[in-house]
């Protein structure tokens, strides 16, 4: 398989926040590069093109788009 990611991800197992619309989704982090990251949601949830990605613990916060999908497993990258 052919890697395409610009920047190498770093496995992690994190809780995080995912917020748009005033509303709050939790969700966990698997893994992480300077770019993106792929999450995992506890239930199947549909997303705006745009969310606020937030790891409490590690005073992140990033602005992500989706970029890929598998059931509840969910590709973003990073807004610059």
């Amino acid at each position: 398989m052919i890697e395409k990611r610009a920047a190498q991800r770093y496995r992690v197992f994190k809780g995080a926040t995912i917020t748009f619309e005033n509303s709050g989704i939790t969700c966990t982090v698997r893994n992480m590069s300077a770019n993106g990251a792929a999450i995992d949601l506890d239930a199947l949830v549909t997303l705006p093109r745009s969310f606020t990605l937030a790891i409490t613990r590690d005073n992140f916060v990033r602005k992500c788009r989706t970029v890929w999908r598998r059931d509840r497993r969910i590709g973003l990258a990073f807004e610059q």
